[in-house]
């Protein structure tokens, strides 16, 4: 049986659908999950990660486990090594955890990556960069004036679709070779803020324009809903990126057998949220 946590979000719920449809036994987790939520005949589980004495149920029966941990895990005094030793203790011998490719850029910190490799488990870790689905900010201005407002107009980074780290995360859990394995997943290509409001466009068959934030407007607008350090290290991405976060990974391709999905793909895909 294969353990989904984080099944509700952009990746997870991709992950569950696409696990079921191949066969396997799929329990799905969220703080929030009910039956609606996943498709027939896979179990779910109302959990959450900061609460490890609860996982032992949720992780019986279970040989591998993909472990998405939430923004608010940390806020809540979660240890990921915690949630790694409950998996081990309930029989998990394979954990597929999603990083970030700022551990790699050494932006963020080590510590899940660490605990998930020090578990004495298979491991394959997975360092996406930004995701496209980060746009969905833009949807109410697009809605309403078919415009975006961004910072760092023409700086442009491969966002990756979540679509396709769901579908590499369920080749390292489903197949052999990725044991002791991180992947770092972009899109095929870096496309700048200009660029993304411009595939918009296309996407929606009608301009959208784009006006340029200053750094101090986008810093005041992002911490409505982000805390100051990551405000400031989202900022530091954006606007002052490593050679290795503009580069385009061929991970994707390499797991998958074909090229990610383009920011194009996504902007048409999801053209609905945003008329």
């Amino acid at each position: 049986m294969i353990v989904v946590t984080g099944a509700t979000g952009n990746v997870g719920r991709r992950l569950v659908e696409t696990l079921a449809a191949a066969g396997e036994e799929v329990t799905a987790v969220s703080r929030r999950i009910s039956a609606a939520d996943v498709p027939e005949g896979v179990r779910t589980a109302q959990a959450d990660l900061a609460e490890p004495a609860g996982l032992k149920t949720v992780f019986d029966g279970a040989d591998r486990v993909f472990l998405l941990t939430s923004g608010d895990f940390m806020a809540a005094g979660g240890n990921v090594a915690d949630v790694v030793s409950a998996a081990r203790e309930s029989g998990v011998r394979r954990i597929v955890l999603l990083s970030s490719q700022g551990v790699g850029s050494g932006r963020h910190a080590p510590a899940f990556e660490t605990a998930v490799k020090e578990s004495g488990l298979e491991w394959t870790v997975l360092r996406p960069g930004g995701f496209a689905s980060n746009a969905f900010q833009w949807a109410p201005s697009i809605r309403a004036d078919r415009v975006v407002a961004a910072p760092f107009a023409d700086t442009a980074l491969p966002v990756i679709d979540p679509l396709d780290i769901a579908d590499v995360a369920a080749v390292a859990l489903r197949e052999t070779g990725h044991n002791g394995q991180t992947y770092v997943l972009t899109g095929p290509e870096p496309i700048s803020p200009r660029q993304q409001a411009a595939a918009f466009g296309a996407a929606l068959g009608e301009p959208v324009r784009f006006t340029e934030l200053t750094e101090d407007e986008a810093r005041s607008e992002m911490s409505r809903f982000m805390p100051p350090v990551v405000v400031e290290a989202t900022l530091a991405i954006l606007g002052s990126p490593t050679a290795d976060e503009r580069r385009v990974s061929p991970d994707v391709e390499r797991v998958l057998g074909r090229p990610g999905r383009t920011f194009g793909e996504w902007a048409a895909r999801n053209a609905a949220a945003f008329t």
